[in-house]
């Protein structure tokens, strides 16, 4: 009646031993630790810059205890800080030969200690919030009204030469706001462009309209345009602010959208709050350019400017360009990866309508030659394109080369990165001391530990051996927690340590549904190994009602809620889910081991039943 077969009990066992093992990595602290990552956007970090590190380490002499490639860079742990500030002057002449052009940014970091062998398995500790670790803050207001003006005034303009080239005669092209107005003199030509445009464009609304001798069509930009614009330019700020933190060292950041026009941005460790301002204000350009092809075939680099260029085999060639300059990166719209008419993948680039005039002209006049994108960072320039004009293009057009889908993404994101698709501004700026942070974690432990300590003292007395039982399994419950929190590499949070303590408390009254449960069939006459059947399999229906019940209050806390309400939010909807596991299945195996194979149990196990 009370007993469990043989895998059953295996597999809690083995989901035990697992929750243990990725629990394991927050015990062992955090070490000292250098963070190699990208200095210029056209540097990628591969596994063969792990290489030149362990072969830079060595070379010097200087011991470490553990490298990692991830998608923060690569971080080396060293055994004391006297060695990580060696090893970080070390790795920077290594890498940086050129003091004045950096490749590659070598920063400060902490790493966690745990052995290697638990790293091999992915059982990494959980990452601390800003509230714990100490770091900045800053809340970043993002003129969205800004982007989009930009792209109906380039709207504005594609129109105006779209008009042009079909030979629809027009009164003139105004903008005001976010509203296009195109005068006529003809109805039959107003009719004409407003057919053109429904079919062409279709991101406009379009309106007939009279003004005394003039007609109008007036043209409104559509809903899904506006929220299309104000989307793609948070997205690409936070992009380009992600870039931007590497070279700050910060491993776990947190950059990420809140509303509909603000941007958090948290870097934990971090003090110096004037250096995390430079970087994250920091421009980047774009410019084109005509390739010299006299001096590139005469290798003369007089009075042209010379920019290296990273090739596909890892090379860096030299591109002399001219000086004339025929777009700039603020006059470049967006970048995506595409595929031409022959599906070959591509680039498709957008200028506005300056840029896309210049190019027009430029191209026209300078078929089969080559042109030049330089991306400017930190005043040094790199050339991230050249290609053959292969016709005459204006405001949109595609580069085509010998390039694979990743290669085209990976230059769209170097297009888009050249600038802030809009412009931001600091509106909040907050900075949380270490040792701030290490007192909430002490406070956070402590209440936990306390909390705990009472439940299991409640328990024991009221419950004796049941309510030992039902404390191991909380205690089952809090290390699946941990262990699901690592696994996920979730950021702990002070909400999130006060989520712990309250699914502690919320996790202990399914037991107590099932020991109540187990002293009303006793008191109704049933055996002992009846009622604790009958006790678990009656009390679940109430345990899973209110559970669920409490999981959606959660859910809709993680959905809507943001910052340290989603931190409260996650812990809760993961505690729940362990505690439903660990309350009823963990603790009914327990209980089968203890009195399973007993005919007879003690009514002292449940406690006092002999009242009715």
């Amino acid at each position: 009646m009370n007993r469990f077969p043989t895998w059953k009990y295996a597999l809690i066992a083995l989901v035990i031993a697992a929750a243990f093992l990725y629990t394991l990595p927050n015990f062992f602290g955090e070490a000292p630790a250098v963070q190699v990552s990208s200095a210029k956007s056209t540097v990628k970090i591969d596994p063969a810059l792990v290489a030149r590190v362990e072969e830079t380490l060595k070379k010097a002499n200087v011991p470490f205890s553990g490298l990692l490639l991830d998608q923060y860079g690569v971080r080396v742990r060293f055994p004391d800080t006297d060695t990580q500030l060696r090893a970080k002057d070390v790795i920077d002449r290594g890498l940086n030969p050129d003091p004045t052009d950096r490749i590659y940014s070598v920063a400060l970091n902490l790493l966690s200690a745990s052995p290697a062998w638990l790293s091999a398995i992915h059982a990494l500790p959980m990452y601390l919030g800003l509230d714990l670790r100490g770091g900045v803050h800053f809340l970043l207001q993002v003129d969205t009204a800004a982007a989009i003006t930009k792209r109906v005034e380039n709207l504005a303009g594609d129109l105006r030469a779209q008009l042009r080239e079909k030979n629809i005669r027009h009164g003139g092209i105004a903008r005001d706001g976010q509203v296009i107005r195109i005068r006529f003199r003809e109805a039959g030509i107003r009719e004409q462009a407003r057919a053109y445009i429904l079919n062409n464009v279709p991101d406009l609304n379009v309106v007939e309209r009279d003004d005394g001798q003039d007609l109008l069509l007036v043209c409104n930009v559509k809903l899904d345009f506006n929220k299309r614009v104000q989307e793609t330019a948070l997205q690409q700020n936070i992009m380009t602010l992600h870039k931007r933190v590497n070279e700050l060292g910060v491993a776990e950041p947190v950059i990420q959208q809140q509303g509909a026009d603000r941007i958090v941005v948290q870097l934990p460790g971090v003090q110096d709050t004037s250096r995390a301002k430079e970087i994250l204000g920091r421009t980047a350009t774009l410019e084109v350019r005509m390739v010299d092809e006299e001096a590139m075939r005469a290798g003369s680099t007089f009075g042209v400017d010379v920019f290296p260029e990273r090739r596909r085999d890892g090379t860096v060639g030299q591109v002399p360009t001219k000086k004339q300059v025929i777009v700039t990166g603020d006059q470049f719209i967006g970048a995506s990866a595409t595929f031409d008419q022959d599906q070959r993948p591509a680039v498709a680039v957008e200028l506005d309508d300056a840029g896309g005039r210049a190019m027009r002209q430029t191209t026209r006049e300078n078929l089969k030659k080559l042109m030049a994108i330089i991306l400017f960072e930190k005043g040094k320039g790199e050339a991230i394109s050249v290609a053959t004009i292969q016709s005459e293009f204006g405001s949109r057009f595609q580069i085509t080369g010998s390039f694979s889908p990743n290669e085209t993404r990976d230059l769209s994101l170097l297009i888009r990165a050249g600038a802030l698709a809009a412009p931001m501004e600091i509106i909040e700026e907050r900075t949380v001391g270490p040792s701030l942070g290490r007192d909430n974690i002490s406070k956070g432990f402590h209440a936990t530990l306390w909390g705990f300590t009472a439940i299991v003292v409640f328990m024991s007395i009221y419950y004796v051996v049941f309510g030992l039982i039902s404390s191991l399994a909380l205690a089952v419950n809090l290390l699946l927690l941990i262990a699901l929190l690592s696994l996920l590499q979730a950021t702990l949070t002070l909400p999130g340590i006060a989520a712990i303590a309250l699914t502690l408390g919320m996790a202990i009254d399914a037991n107590v549904l099932i020991n109540e449960r187990i002293r009303e069939e006793l008191r109704g006459g049933a055996t002992p190994q009846a009622a604790i059947a009958a006790g678990y399999e009656r009390a679940w229906g109430t345990i899973l009602d209110s559970n669920v019940t409490t999981l959606i209050a959660g859910l809709a806390l993680l959905i809507f809620g943001q910052g340290p309400v989603r931190g409260f939010a996650v812990v809760h909807c993961l505690g729940i889910m362990t505690s439903m596991f660990s309350a009823v299945t963990v603790s009914r195996a327990m209980v089968n081991l203890v009195y399973g194979h007993r005919r007879r149990v003690s009514r002292l196990a449940i406690g006092n039943t002999a009242w009715k």
